[in-house]
């Protein structure tokens, strides 16, 4: 509030005027209360007294998606773009579908872009600029991909839609028609076979080189092998031909896999894995392998070894160089492994994949009880847990913590594990922990 004028001259001095301000103050408050009361407020603005409407209450969904950003919608409680091929309606407050003759590809949009062409149907609800309609087909192209076109002229030819122009078979090659749909189509003077493409140069068929492959016929260019994969050879036809070559590695983690590369697709030739498994302090390592699939061959070309060291006259734990599809289960003869996994040049298979857990070495004689036991493996449903991630998982819980085996009697891991393997850790488990009680 502001003291006039008037009041300071007519003799008030200081704690006159502030007795005065402390009045109106309380007089305007009162007036206040009163307004409130009756929800009724008024502002006079440059003379004109305006009455300020209450804003009705809104829930608290309506509250929180006030505070979604724009092109936003509240969905279960959490703010969510307007999807692809929609766009946020601010009358309708929720996203809408694009209609059309436009498309959005773009997530939380305020609106939807219009389409190149409207020669066509369009799809309602476009994504993206060749779900418009009015492209032009392969065998076509344009100066924007859309209608009208012009079929791809002789010497050329284009394999897919909506393009702007068209590839020339080259090499002075020339098609047998107009509107050609792929190098298939060129007169070529040979025609390659998968695992091949055509060289225009020299007009003869070159192997697809490594890493990459060709899976059809008559083509002029081989496609690289996907990620981190690699082909073993040239010539590929298949790119399941392509392959991980990573493999190795430290590895300390309380519960962990060893696998091949490339599993469970068939592992490349000539690779050479190592593995260093160091547990964690006074832990020892329990491997179980469910299966291996190893080329069956006299010379042992392809080999998994696990041993105290890289030192061939360490102490060994396993070796294989052949396919076992019965599981095994045993402990490490040393506190640390060295795993190797090491193929010739002219052998693949599926291999391996291997888990592995550590354990507290004050229960050495229980678990060497329970893997030495034949019962573990007597029947096809103990041999099915050794296989399944999930159970085996479950498994090396147990044997890791030998005390989560009382967890694992409740009724849902009754219903995992048969009743037969349930009864054989029972009596190894209490019989091991009785001294302890």
């Amino acid at each position: 509030m502001e003291m006039k004028e008037e009041e300071a001259s007519d003799g008030c001095n200081l704690d006159c005027v502030r007795e005065r301000l402390k009045q109106r103050l309380q007089s305007a408050m009162r007036t206040l209360r009163k307004s409130i009361n009756k929800q009724q407020f008024y502002v006079q603005f440059s003379g004109t007294e305006y009455e300020m409407a209450q804003k009705p209450s809104r829930g608290p969904d309506a509250a929180a998606a006030e505070a979604c950003s724009t092109g936003q919608v509240l969905r279960d409680g959490k703010c969510v773009s307007c999807g692809l091929g929609t766009y946020y309606s601010g009358e309708q407050e929720q996203c809408v579908s694009c209609p059309s003759g436009s498309y959005q590809d773009t997530l939380g949009q305020l609106s939807c872009e219009p389409c190149p062409s409207t020669e066509g149907p369009g799809a309602t609800g476009a994504k993206n600029v060749s779900q418009c309609g009015g492209q032009c087909p392969a065998g076509q192209s344009s100066a924007d991909g859309f209608r009208p076109c012009q079929p791809c002229p002789l010497g050329t030819y284009q394999p897919e839609a909506g393009r702007v122009l068209c590839f020339p078979c080259g090499g002075g090659l020339m098609t047998k028609y107009d509107g050609a749909l792929a190098f298939r189509d060129c007169e070529a003077k040979v025609h390659c076979a998968p695992g091949h493409h055509y060289n225009s140069s020299t007009h003869r068929c070159i192997r697809c080189p490594a890493g990459t492959y060709q899976a059809e016929f008559g083509q002029n260019y081989c496609i690289t092998c996907p990620g981190n994969t690699t082909t073993d050879f040239d010539g590929a036809t298949n790119v399941s031909q392509c392959k991980n070559q990573l493999c190795g590695g430290e590895l300390g983690d309380f519960m962990g896999y060893i696998e091949s590369p490339n599993y469970p697709g068939d592992y490349p030739s000539n690779v050479d894995c190592i593995w260093t498994i160091n547990p964690p302090h006074k832990r020892r390592i329990l491997i179980v392998v469910p299966e291996i699939f190893l080329p069956i061959e006299d010379e042992c070309g392809d080999v998994l070894v696990m041993r105290k060291s890289a030192l061939p006259t360490s102490i060994t734990t396993y070796e294989t160089c052949q396919t076992y599809e019965r599981p095994i289960a045993f402990t490490s003869r040393s506190r640390k492994l060295w795993i190797q996994f090491k193929t010739n040049e002219g052998n693949s298979g599926k291999g391996f994949q291997v888990p592995y857990v550590t354990y507290d070495e004050d229960y050495q004689q229980l678990i060497e009880d329970i893997v030495r036991d034949g019962r573990l493996y007597a029947s096809e449903n103990h041999q099915e847990i050794l296989k399944d991630k999930k159970l085996i998982k479950a498994l090396f819980d147990v044997l890791a913590h030998p005390q989560n085996y009382f967890r694992y009697t409740a009724q849902e891991s009754k219903e995992m594990f048969p009743r037969s393997f349930i009864k054989l850790l029972r009596s190894k488990v209490t019989r091991f922990l009785r001294p302890y009680k």
